[in-house]
């Protein structure tokens, strides 16, 4: 696939064709319209080529106006009352929202049927949450151990060595090759009668290696113990089946395929089959089983309400259902086959562009094994990755940087077009040649 960046980093050649035969044949192209494409801020140079929407998604235009909306009319309008059901607007009011939307997030994205999940707090406070949920659950039983992997989210690394710290927990480690990820064999392999929790990403932040999740959860339930993904690289741009797959919790954020802007709460998902058995730890008022009953003691709610603690976010959570129901509208198995053929472009470029230059792909070839974004490594070209980000931020090309040496492209399937992927791989071609 012969292509050639010109000066400004645009695509010339055969690239740029194929580019524009695929965007002509995206049957997603129109929700492209959807997204606030043009803003700009004072200063920042204006962005041609945006290969970061695994990290942050892009805005949707009617995203602005549904925040306005409910600034002025449900907000402004309403005030405390808001929080009330009221048949006048055909609304359950703002405390049944983590519910509701958990609902509509488990129908459109995760694959669970409704009551399951609920919509507050940030990933890591909600996987806080559910660790140590399973982990009591588990030392109830004379279960002891965590199993996770190396090279998981920081994060989720970090939370789990504060729970071992807090109850007295053995963290059991495996190493991951970072390009391969984690597999149900190893996983076989590290679990076994002490195992309270294994908890895994399903897309690896670093490679995209998109793990086998109900082969792995089947291995972690034949050691009797819990199962607990993170789906924060999955939801949106992967097809999720937690119901089928046996799943027994999972966590995730919002603002990235689902377009819930910076901050948006985040997800848990807990399966029907633990309510009331599992109890997450941070015990407050709003997931009482009356909330305005004020009493003494604490009585949680018998469904997924118990997982909410303080004052739900509401405003946050006005961009994530907007995002959602464009997904719904998209319909994920489209959006995933989209995301395939991204990333496929990606890599025929990388293969062509960057390869004799020694950088190197870290991400899995296969299609079922990969999720939504492809990293590339420096390798041998002697690219300083982390520079090479700055000046292509500069230029207004958008890819993020990972330590140590890795660069990703993160491809959203309903704002990306292919045109942007020849663009940015070209461009990124042009400085790591200048840097050799």
């Amino acid at each position: 696939m012969s292509t050639t960046p010109d000066t400004t980093g645009r695509t010339t050649g055969r690239a740029a064709e194929r580019a524009r035969e695929l965007d002509a044949a995206d049957p997603l192209a129109p929700f492209r319209d959807e997204f606030l494409l043009d803003a700009s801020a004072a200063g920042v140079p204006g962005v041609g080529a945006y290969l970061d929407g695994n990290s942050l998604g892009r805005p949707l235009r009617r995203t602005a106006a549904a925040v306005e909306a409910f600034v002025r009319g449900e907000w402004g309008g309403r005030l405390i009352q808001g929080w009330s059901h009221d048949d006048r607007v055909g609304d359950g009011g703002w405390m049944d929202w983590p519910t509701d939307l958990g609902d509509l997030l488990g129908r459109v994205a995760l694959g669970a049927g409704p009551g399951q999940t609920v919509v507050a707090d940030s990933t890591t406070v909600l996987f806080y949450k559910l660790v140590r949920a399973a982990v009591d659950h588990g030392l109830a039983a004379g279960r002891d151990e965590v199993v996770a992997d190396t090279d998981n989210f920081p994060t989720d690394r970090f939370v789990l060595e504060g729970v071992a710290a807090e109850r007295g927990i053995t963290l059991r480690w495996i190493e991951t090759d970072p390009a391969a990820g984690i597999t149900a064999e190893q996983v076989a392999a590290a679990v076994g009668p002490r195992t309270a929790l294994a908890t895994f990403s399903h897309v690896a932040y670093r490679s995209g290696h998109l793990a086998d999740a109900r082969a792995i959860t089947s291995v972690v339930h034949d050691a009797g113990a819990l199962v607990l993904w993170d789906l924060s690289h999955s939801a949106g741009s992967v097809p999720l089946a937690l119901d089928a797959w046996g799943v027994d919790l999972a966590v995730g954020c919002t603002y990235k395929y689902l377009n819930g802007g910076p901050g948006a709460p985040a997800f848990a998902y807990l399966a029907q089959r633990h309510l009331g058995v599992l109890r997450q730890p941070v015990q407050g008022w709003m997931g009482h089983a009356d909330p305005f009953a004020m009493g003494r003691g604490y009585q949680p709610d018998p469904g997924v309400r118990q997982l909410i603690s303080g004052t739900p976010p509401v405003v946050g959570m006005v961009p994530v259902r907007v995002g959602l129901e464009q997904l719904e509208r998209a319909g994920i198995e489209a959006v995933r086959a989209k995301s395939l053929l991204l990333t496929r472009f990606a890599l025929d470029l990388a293969d062509e562009l960057l390869a004799p230059l020694g950088v190197q792909v870290a991400t899995p070839r296969e299609d079922g094994a990969r999720g939504g974004h492809v990293t590339l490594r420096a390798g041998t070209s002697g690219a300083d990755f982390r520079e090479v980000t700055r000046r292509l931020w500069a230029a207004g090309v958008v890819p993020d940087f990972r330590t140590p040496d890795g660069i990703r492209l993160g491809l959203a399937p309903l704002s990306t077009r292919f045109a942007e992927v020849a663009d940015g791989v070209a461009a990124l071609e042009r400085v790591v040649r200048g840097a050799r």
